[in-house]
């Protein structure tokens, strides 16, 4: 860069020639001269601007990275969602495509994640709640279906959930169902999905979450062992501080569902290979989209499979062993089948339920007043199952249900005071939660969790920190009615 110090050199020789040939004084007749000024007033003004461009750019950049990575930011939801589905018209294209993107943005830093901390200014946690032990800094959740291998806990983790729940995953690789199997119904803000639990097996998952936990161990000085011992001080699956990992493992959709012990073999091979990386274990029994699988929640079948879970689990070669939860339908709703869970639930000791999935049911999804589109209409028609907001009222309906009757059956076995606090069984909720209000209600229920899924394909990256803030804005409002 040329310096505002440089002079332009004069040659001075032409004007003292003739001064020497002819002493006598002449008029000295103005020579042009170009100002000295000329080229440093240039070179500093160019300078100058240089470095006000540069500086704006830096600034942008700055500023951009920190809107572009916050979840508060309204892009995450009013933007990214529609131009994903203008993109992409097949839904599973954009799942992937949403997959493969939140996973290359977190390898460079560039993913979005929750900058305010769950904590206010005095330190305190309005929405800290105590599950297994673990104070979670939050109760809201992300259910099984959007990370199927376990390929993006982290950057889930980052958008401020205090549960990620990742698979379902089968003993096996299994393909799935024929594509096309994700239908989108926009105007309801809902899915039809076939998925059929595709999956790259248990081995292949195991072998990412061993991974990803010896990366972790390296990063702080610890051994893998170290970390299966507890000794760095935060859950082994999660691997941070207030926050737990449930995986969901399920049976090879070739194993007969009517043979019980090839069924628990399914289960328990997977939680052989995944239960050192994983705080909660996650028994479905529930997905409407593997023949059969059902038909496990009758209460014998139920009771062998998940007593052959349990004793697995137990088995564990580490400090604390993972939880046992079981994901029931949404669609097995009568007093008989219900009660039916609650008895192989504490007859098998596992540890709580994971109320809602999908479901197969097609009357009152559509809102009054909502027109669905000719091609909305032919895919809420597709077989598999349905997720969406329309499901939250029967969510609600079976939270208080189950929690009625897992507390009664408690009552029942263990009797009153210290035993029953210890023993209570705990309930995660899903299907249909989309804001604030719906997670407090479900949570009033007797839910200790509220995941979303499908609410957070139409409302983006920023889904999680909203429905916090919405959960601490009304919290606030009623304390100060109190």
């Amino acid at each position: 860069m040329a310096s505002p110090f440089l002079r332009t050199r004069h040659t001075l020789s032409s004007a003292l020639r003739p001064l020497a040939r002819n002493p006598t004084p002449r008029i000295n007749h103005a020579v042009p001269r170009r100002p000295a000024s000329t080229a440093s007033s240039s070179s500093g003004g160019s300078s100058a601007k240089t470095v006000a461009i540069s500086t704006a750019l830096g600034t942008a950049a700055v500023l951009g990275y920190y809107y572009g990575t916050d979840t508060r930011a309204s892009f995450h939801k009013y933007l990214v969602p529609p131009v994903i589905r203008v993109l992409f018209p097949d839904a599973e294209d954009a799942h992937h495509a949403g997959t493969a993107a939140l996973k290359a943005l977190y390898s460079v830093g560039l993913h979005p994640r929750e900058r305010v901390q769950d904590g206010d200014a005095t330190g305190a946690k309005p929405l800290a709640v105590n599950v297994f032990g673990v104070e979670l800094s939050n109760p809201i959740g992300i259910s099984a279906g959007l990370d199927k291998d376990a390929e993006i806990p982290d950057p889930l983790f980052a958008l401020g959930a205090g549960v990620v729940e990742v698979g379902g995953i089968t003993p096996l690789p299994q393909e799935g169902n024929p594509k096309p199997r994700v239908f989108r119904v926009v105007s309801t803000d809902g899915l039809i999905n076939r998925y059929g639990l595709n999956s790259k097996g248990a081995d292949a998952v195991a072998a990412h979450l061993r991974e990803r936990l010896r990366t972790f161990a390296r990063s702080i000085g610890f051994t893998e062992k170290e970390m299966l011992d507890g000794a760095a001080g935060v859950p082994v699956g999660s691997l941070k501080d207030g926050r737990l990992l449930c995986v969901q493992i399920a049976k090879n959709k070739k194993t007969d569902e009517k043979d019980v012990e090839a069924v628990k073999k399914d289960y328990v091979t997977c939680v052989n290979r995944l239960a050192p990386y994983a705080d909660v274990l996650v028994v479905n029994v529930s997905s409407p989209n593997t023949p059969g699988l059902r038909d496990l929640q009758a209460t014998g079948p139920l009771t062998a499979l998940l007593s052959a879970v349990v004793e697995e689990a137990q088995k564990t070669k580490r400090k604390v062993k993972p939880r046992v939860m079981v994901k029931v339908s949404p669609d097995e709703d009568d007093d008989s089948q219900m009660e039916g869970v609650v008895q192989a639930v504490w007859m098998s000791g596992v540890d709580g339920v994971i109320v809602g999935n999908t479901t197969k049911k097609r009357t009152g999804l559509v809102p009054k007043g909502v027109r669905l589109t000719s091609q909305e209409q032919k895919n809420i028609m597709e077989d598999g199952g349905y997720s969406g907001p329309a499901l939250f009222n029967q969510t609600l309906n079976l939270v208080g249900r189950y929690r009625k009757m897992l507390d009664s059956y408690s009552l029942k076995t263990e009797g009153l005071g210290d035993a029953f606090n210890k023993n209570q069984k705990v309930i995660f909720a899903t299907g249909g939660i989309t804001n604030g209000d719906e997670a407090l209600k479900v949570l009033n229920a007797g839910a200790s969790v509220a995941m979303v899924y499908t609410g957070m394909v139409y409302g983006g990256s920023g889904t999680i920190t909203r429905i916090k803030n919405e959960m601490r804005e009304k919290l606030a409002i009623e304390d100060k009615k109190q």
